[in-house]
């Protein structure tokens, strides 16, 4: 158990009979009347964000999830496919469950959430950056500079991934998972 002062970004909670995860949370104290906290919480399970306001204090149900290292295999129509490097089982997740899924190349290394009472597969966490390479992008005009401009780039996984005008094909780069944005260059 554990009451909203406990809430914190990535905090499984079991509610609805369902496994959430909290991605934003707001401590409220009107001026008039009893504190309470606004969540915005996304379901491991089927992917629904949901907002939900909790009185101060009130105790949830925290989920236990464990992080497991997998390693990314390929992608069919039936999901993507994962392999535990340890046992060598394999695992599939729908690709509706995963942020920022076409940031994976094949062999990465990722993390994935697996519900620890049913030993359940949830959801994968992408390490912060991923270095990608640019496959595709239209290029530079010279002397265009001046301003922060950015062109769309396709990288090497079909993602598109807006860069600064400087940025040429064939070039690798790093990509911030947590927003699919351009990072730098990689030497």
């Amino acid at each position: 158990m554990a009451s909203t002062a406990d809430f914190k970004n990535g905090l499984c909670l079991e509610f609805n009979h369902d496994i959430y995860t909290i991605t934003e949370f707001q401590h409220v104290k009107p001026g008039k009347g009893a504190a309470f906290v606004r969540t915005k919480m996304k379901s491991l399970t089927n992917g629904k964000v949901l907002d939900k306001t909790f009185n101060a204090g009130e105790k949830v149900t925290t989920a236990r999830v464990e992080k497991r290292s997998h390693q990314y295999l390929y992608a069919d129509d039936m999901g993507l496919h994962f392999m535990d490097n340890d046992t060598y089982e394999q695992i599939r997740i729908d690709e509706k469950l995963i942020e920022r899924a076409n940031l994976m190349k094949e062999g990465q290394m990722v993390d994935v959430l697996i519900h620890a009472e049913t030993e359940t597969p949830l959801t994968v966490e992408l390490p912060p950056f991923v270095e990608l390479m640019i496959t595709y992008t239209e290029p530079g005009i010279k002397g265009d500079t001046a301003t922060n401009a950015l062109k769309p780039a396709i990288v090497e996984t079909g993602a598109t991934v807006m860069v600064p005008l400087f940025v040429e094909q064939d070039i690798m780069i790093k990509v911030d998972t947590r927003d699919g944005s351009y990072s730098e260059r990689v030497k």
